[in-house]
């Protein structure tokens, strides 16, 4: 079962998107508030109608503007999950789930304790859900999606009501329920921590529009150009030129000239922007040489430094490059036992494999 989605229009909402999502797998939308990505999930589930394009499910034809096709809501089959979860307060957690459970569908106190036990609150079944945690709350959300038996699961930002802690729990409770979900799940979010850990696949959208569509690690550490770096917060983002040296393209920057391992596809004089991950700076150690030293070195002041959760972000400023600066990410110890001080100049390797070159 596939889901293939292409939307278009030019008002009221702009939209130019499109992409696929296979079944058993998980599709992140994600992008700045404002870039279209619930108006995406309201037109796949037939709450907005959009002027162009096609929605197709298991070969089934939701939305085809071209052939006139658009099916409603309750044909669609859809399970979704809203932000402020939209529970019935007057009704209890069973009678919430019962009212999305199919008709047609015998003994519905056993798929009521189904599901309740799929989304761990057996034994919760009447309570109301004024009486249960945020937490708890989104899990009956969850559970009146899954209760239709629908064919696509949509999310949209469905942790955002809800504290860290609660979240990481969730976290942990939908990436176990999802490999059991035979359909494709779509998940709206601006959290790009959380799409990388539970998506299979990223879709990057701004203005409304599809910037790119792959794997996490294609997007967040390759993305086709500097409009998608900056969505994904790729840290450092700088220009070069593209020159030619001793037969070989590399990739020059302000002094430096830098040996890079992709650039297929570029020319020698082509002005470029190119990314550097902070954890693949590569950092010289003063306890002990590191290998890689004679590769792309790059030397520095420190100007300042942060540590979070056992990792260290160095801001140093590179000699000969108009004192840019740039991010490196460390584990806490390194940081420690290299006494990587304020105003303590430091040597680098920007490694040719980490590397990003990308147009502009």
């Amino acid at each position: 079962m596939m889901l293939k989605v292409t939307l278009q229009q030019s008002s009221p909402i702009k939209l130019d998107v499109k992409f696929s999502c296979e079944s058993g797998e998980t599709l992140a939308l994600v992008g700045p508030s404002g870039a279209g990505k619930s108006t995406v999930l309201r037109c796949i589930a037939g709450l907005s109608l959009v002027r162009h394009g096609q929605v197709l499910c298991k070969n089934e034809t939701w939305f085809d503007s071209d052939a006139r096709v658009n099916k409603t809501p309750q044909q669609r089959r859809v399970g979704m999950v809203f932000q402020n979860y939209a529970l019935f307060p007057h009704l209890t957690v069973a009678d919430n789930l019962k009212l999305a459970l199919d008709k047609g569908i015998a003994n519905s106190q056993y798929n009521i304790d189904k599901l309740l036990d799929q989304v761990n609150l057996t034994g919760l079944e009447q309570r109301y859900p004024a009486q249960l945690s945020g937490g708890q709350q989104q899990r009956v959300a969850l559970a009146r999606a899954l209760a239709r038996q629908p064919q696509v699961l949509l999310l949209d930002e469905p942790f955002s009501a809800v504290d860290k802690v609660t979240r990481r729990k969730l976290y942990l409770e939908l990436n176990t329920l999802r490999r059991n979900l035979d359909m494709p799940v779509i998940l709206v979010t601006h959290d790009l921590d959380e799409a990388a850990m539970l998506a299979d696949s990223l879709c990057v959208i701004h203005h409304g529009k599809t910037l790119q569509h792959g794997s996490p690690e294609q997007v967040l550490y390759q993305p086709i150009n500097s409009s998608v770096a900056r969505q994904v917060d790729v840290r450092n983002i700088l220009k070069g030129r593209i020159k030619s040296h001793n037969g070989e393209l590399m990739l020059e920057w302000h002094h430096y000239v830098f040996s890079v391992s992709h650039l297929s596809g570029f020319a020698e004089g082509q002005y470029v922007v190119f990314a550097l991950s902070p954890a693949k700076i590569l950092l010289h150690q003063r306890v002990r040489p590191s290998r890689g030293v004679q590769e792309n070195p790059v030397a520095g002041i420190i100007r300042d430094r942060v540590t979070l959760r056992g990792i260290t972000t160095v801001l140093f400023s590179v000699a000969l490059a108009e004192d840019t600066i740039l991010q490196m990410d460390l584990p806490e110890h390194v940081a420690m036992r290299n006494q990587l001080n304020i105003g303590e100049m430091i040597t680098v390797s920007l490694l040719a494999d980490a590397i990003h070159v990308m147009a502009e």
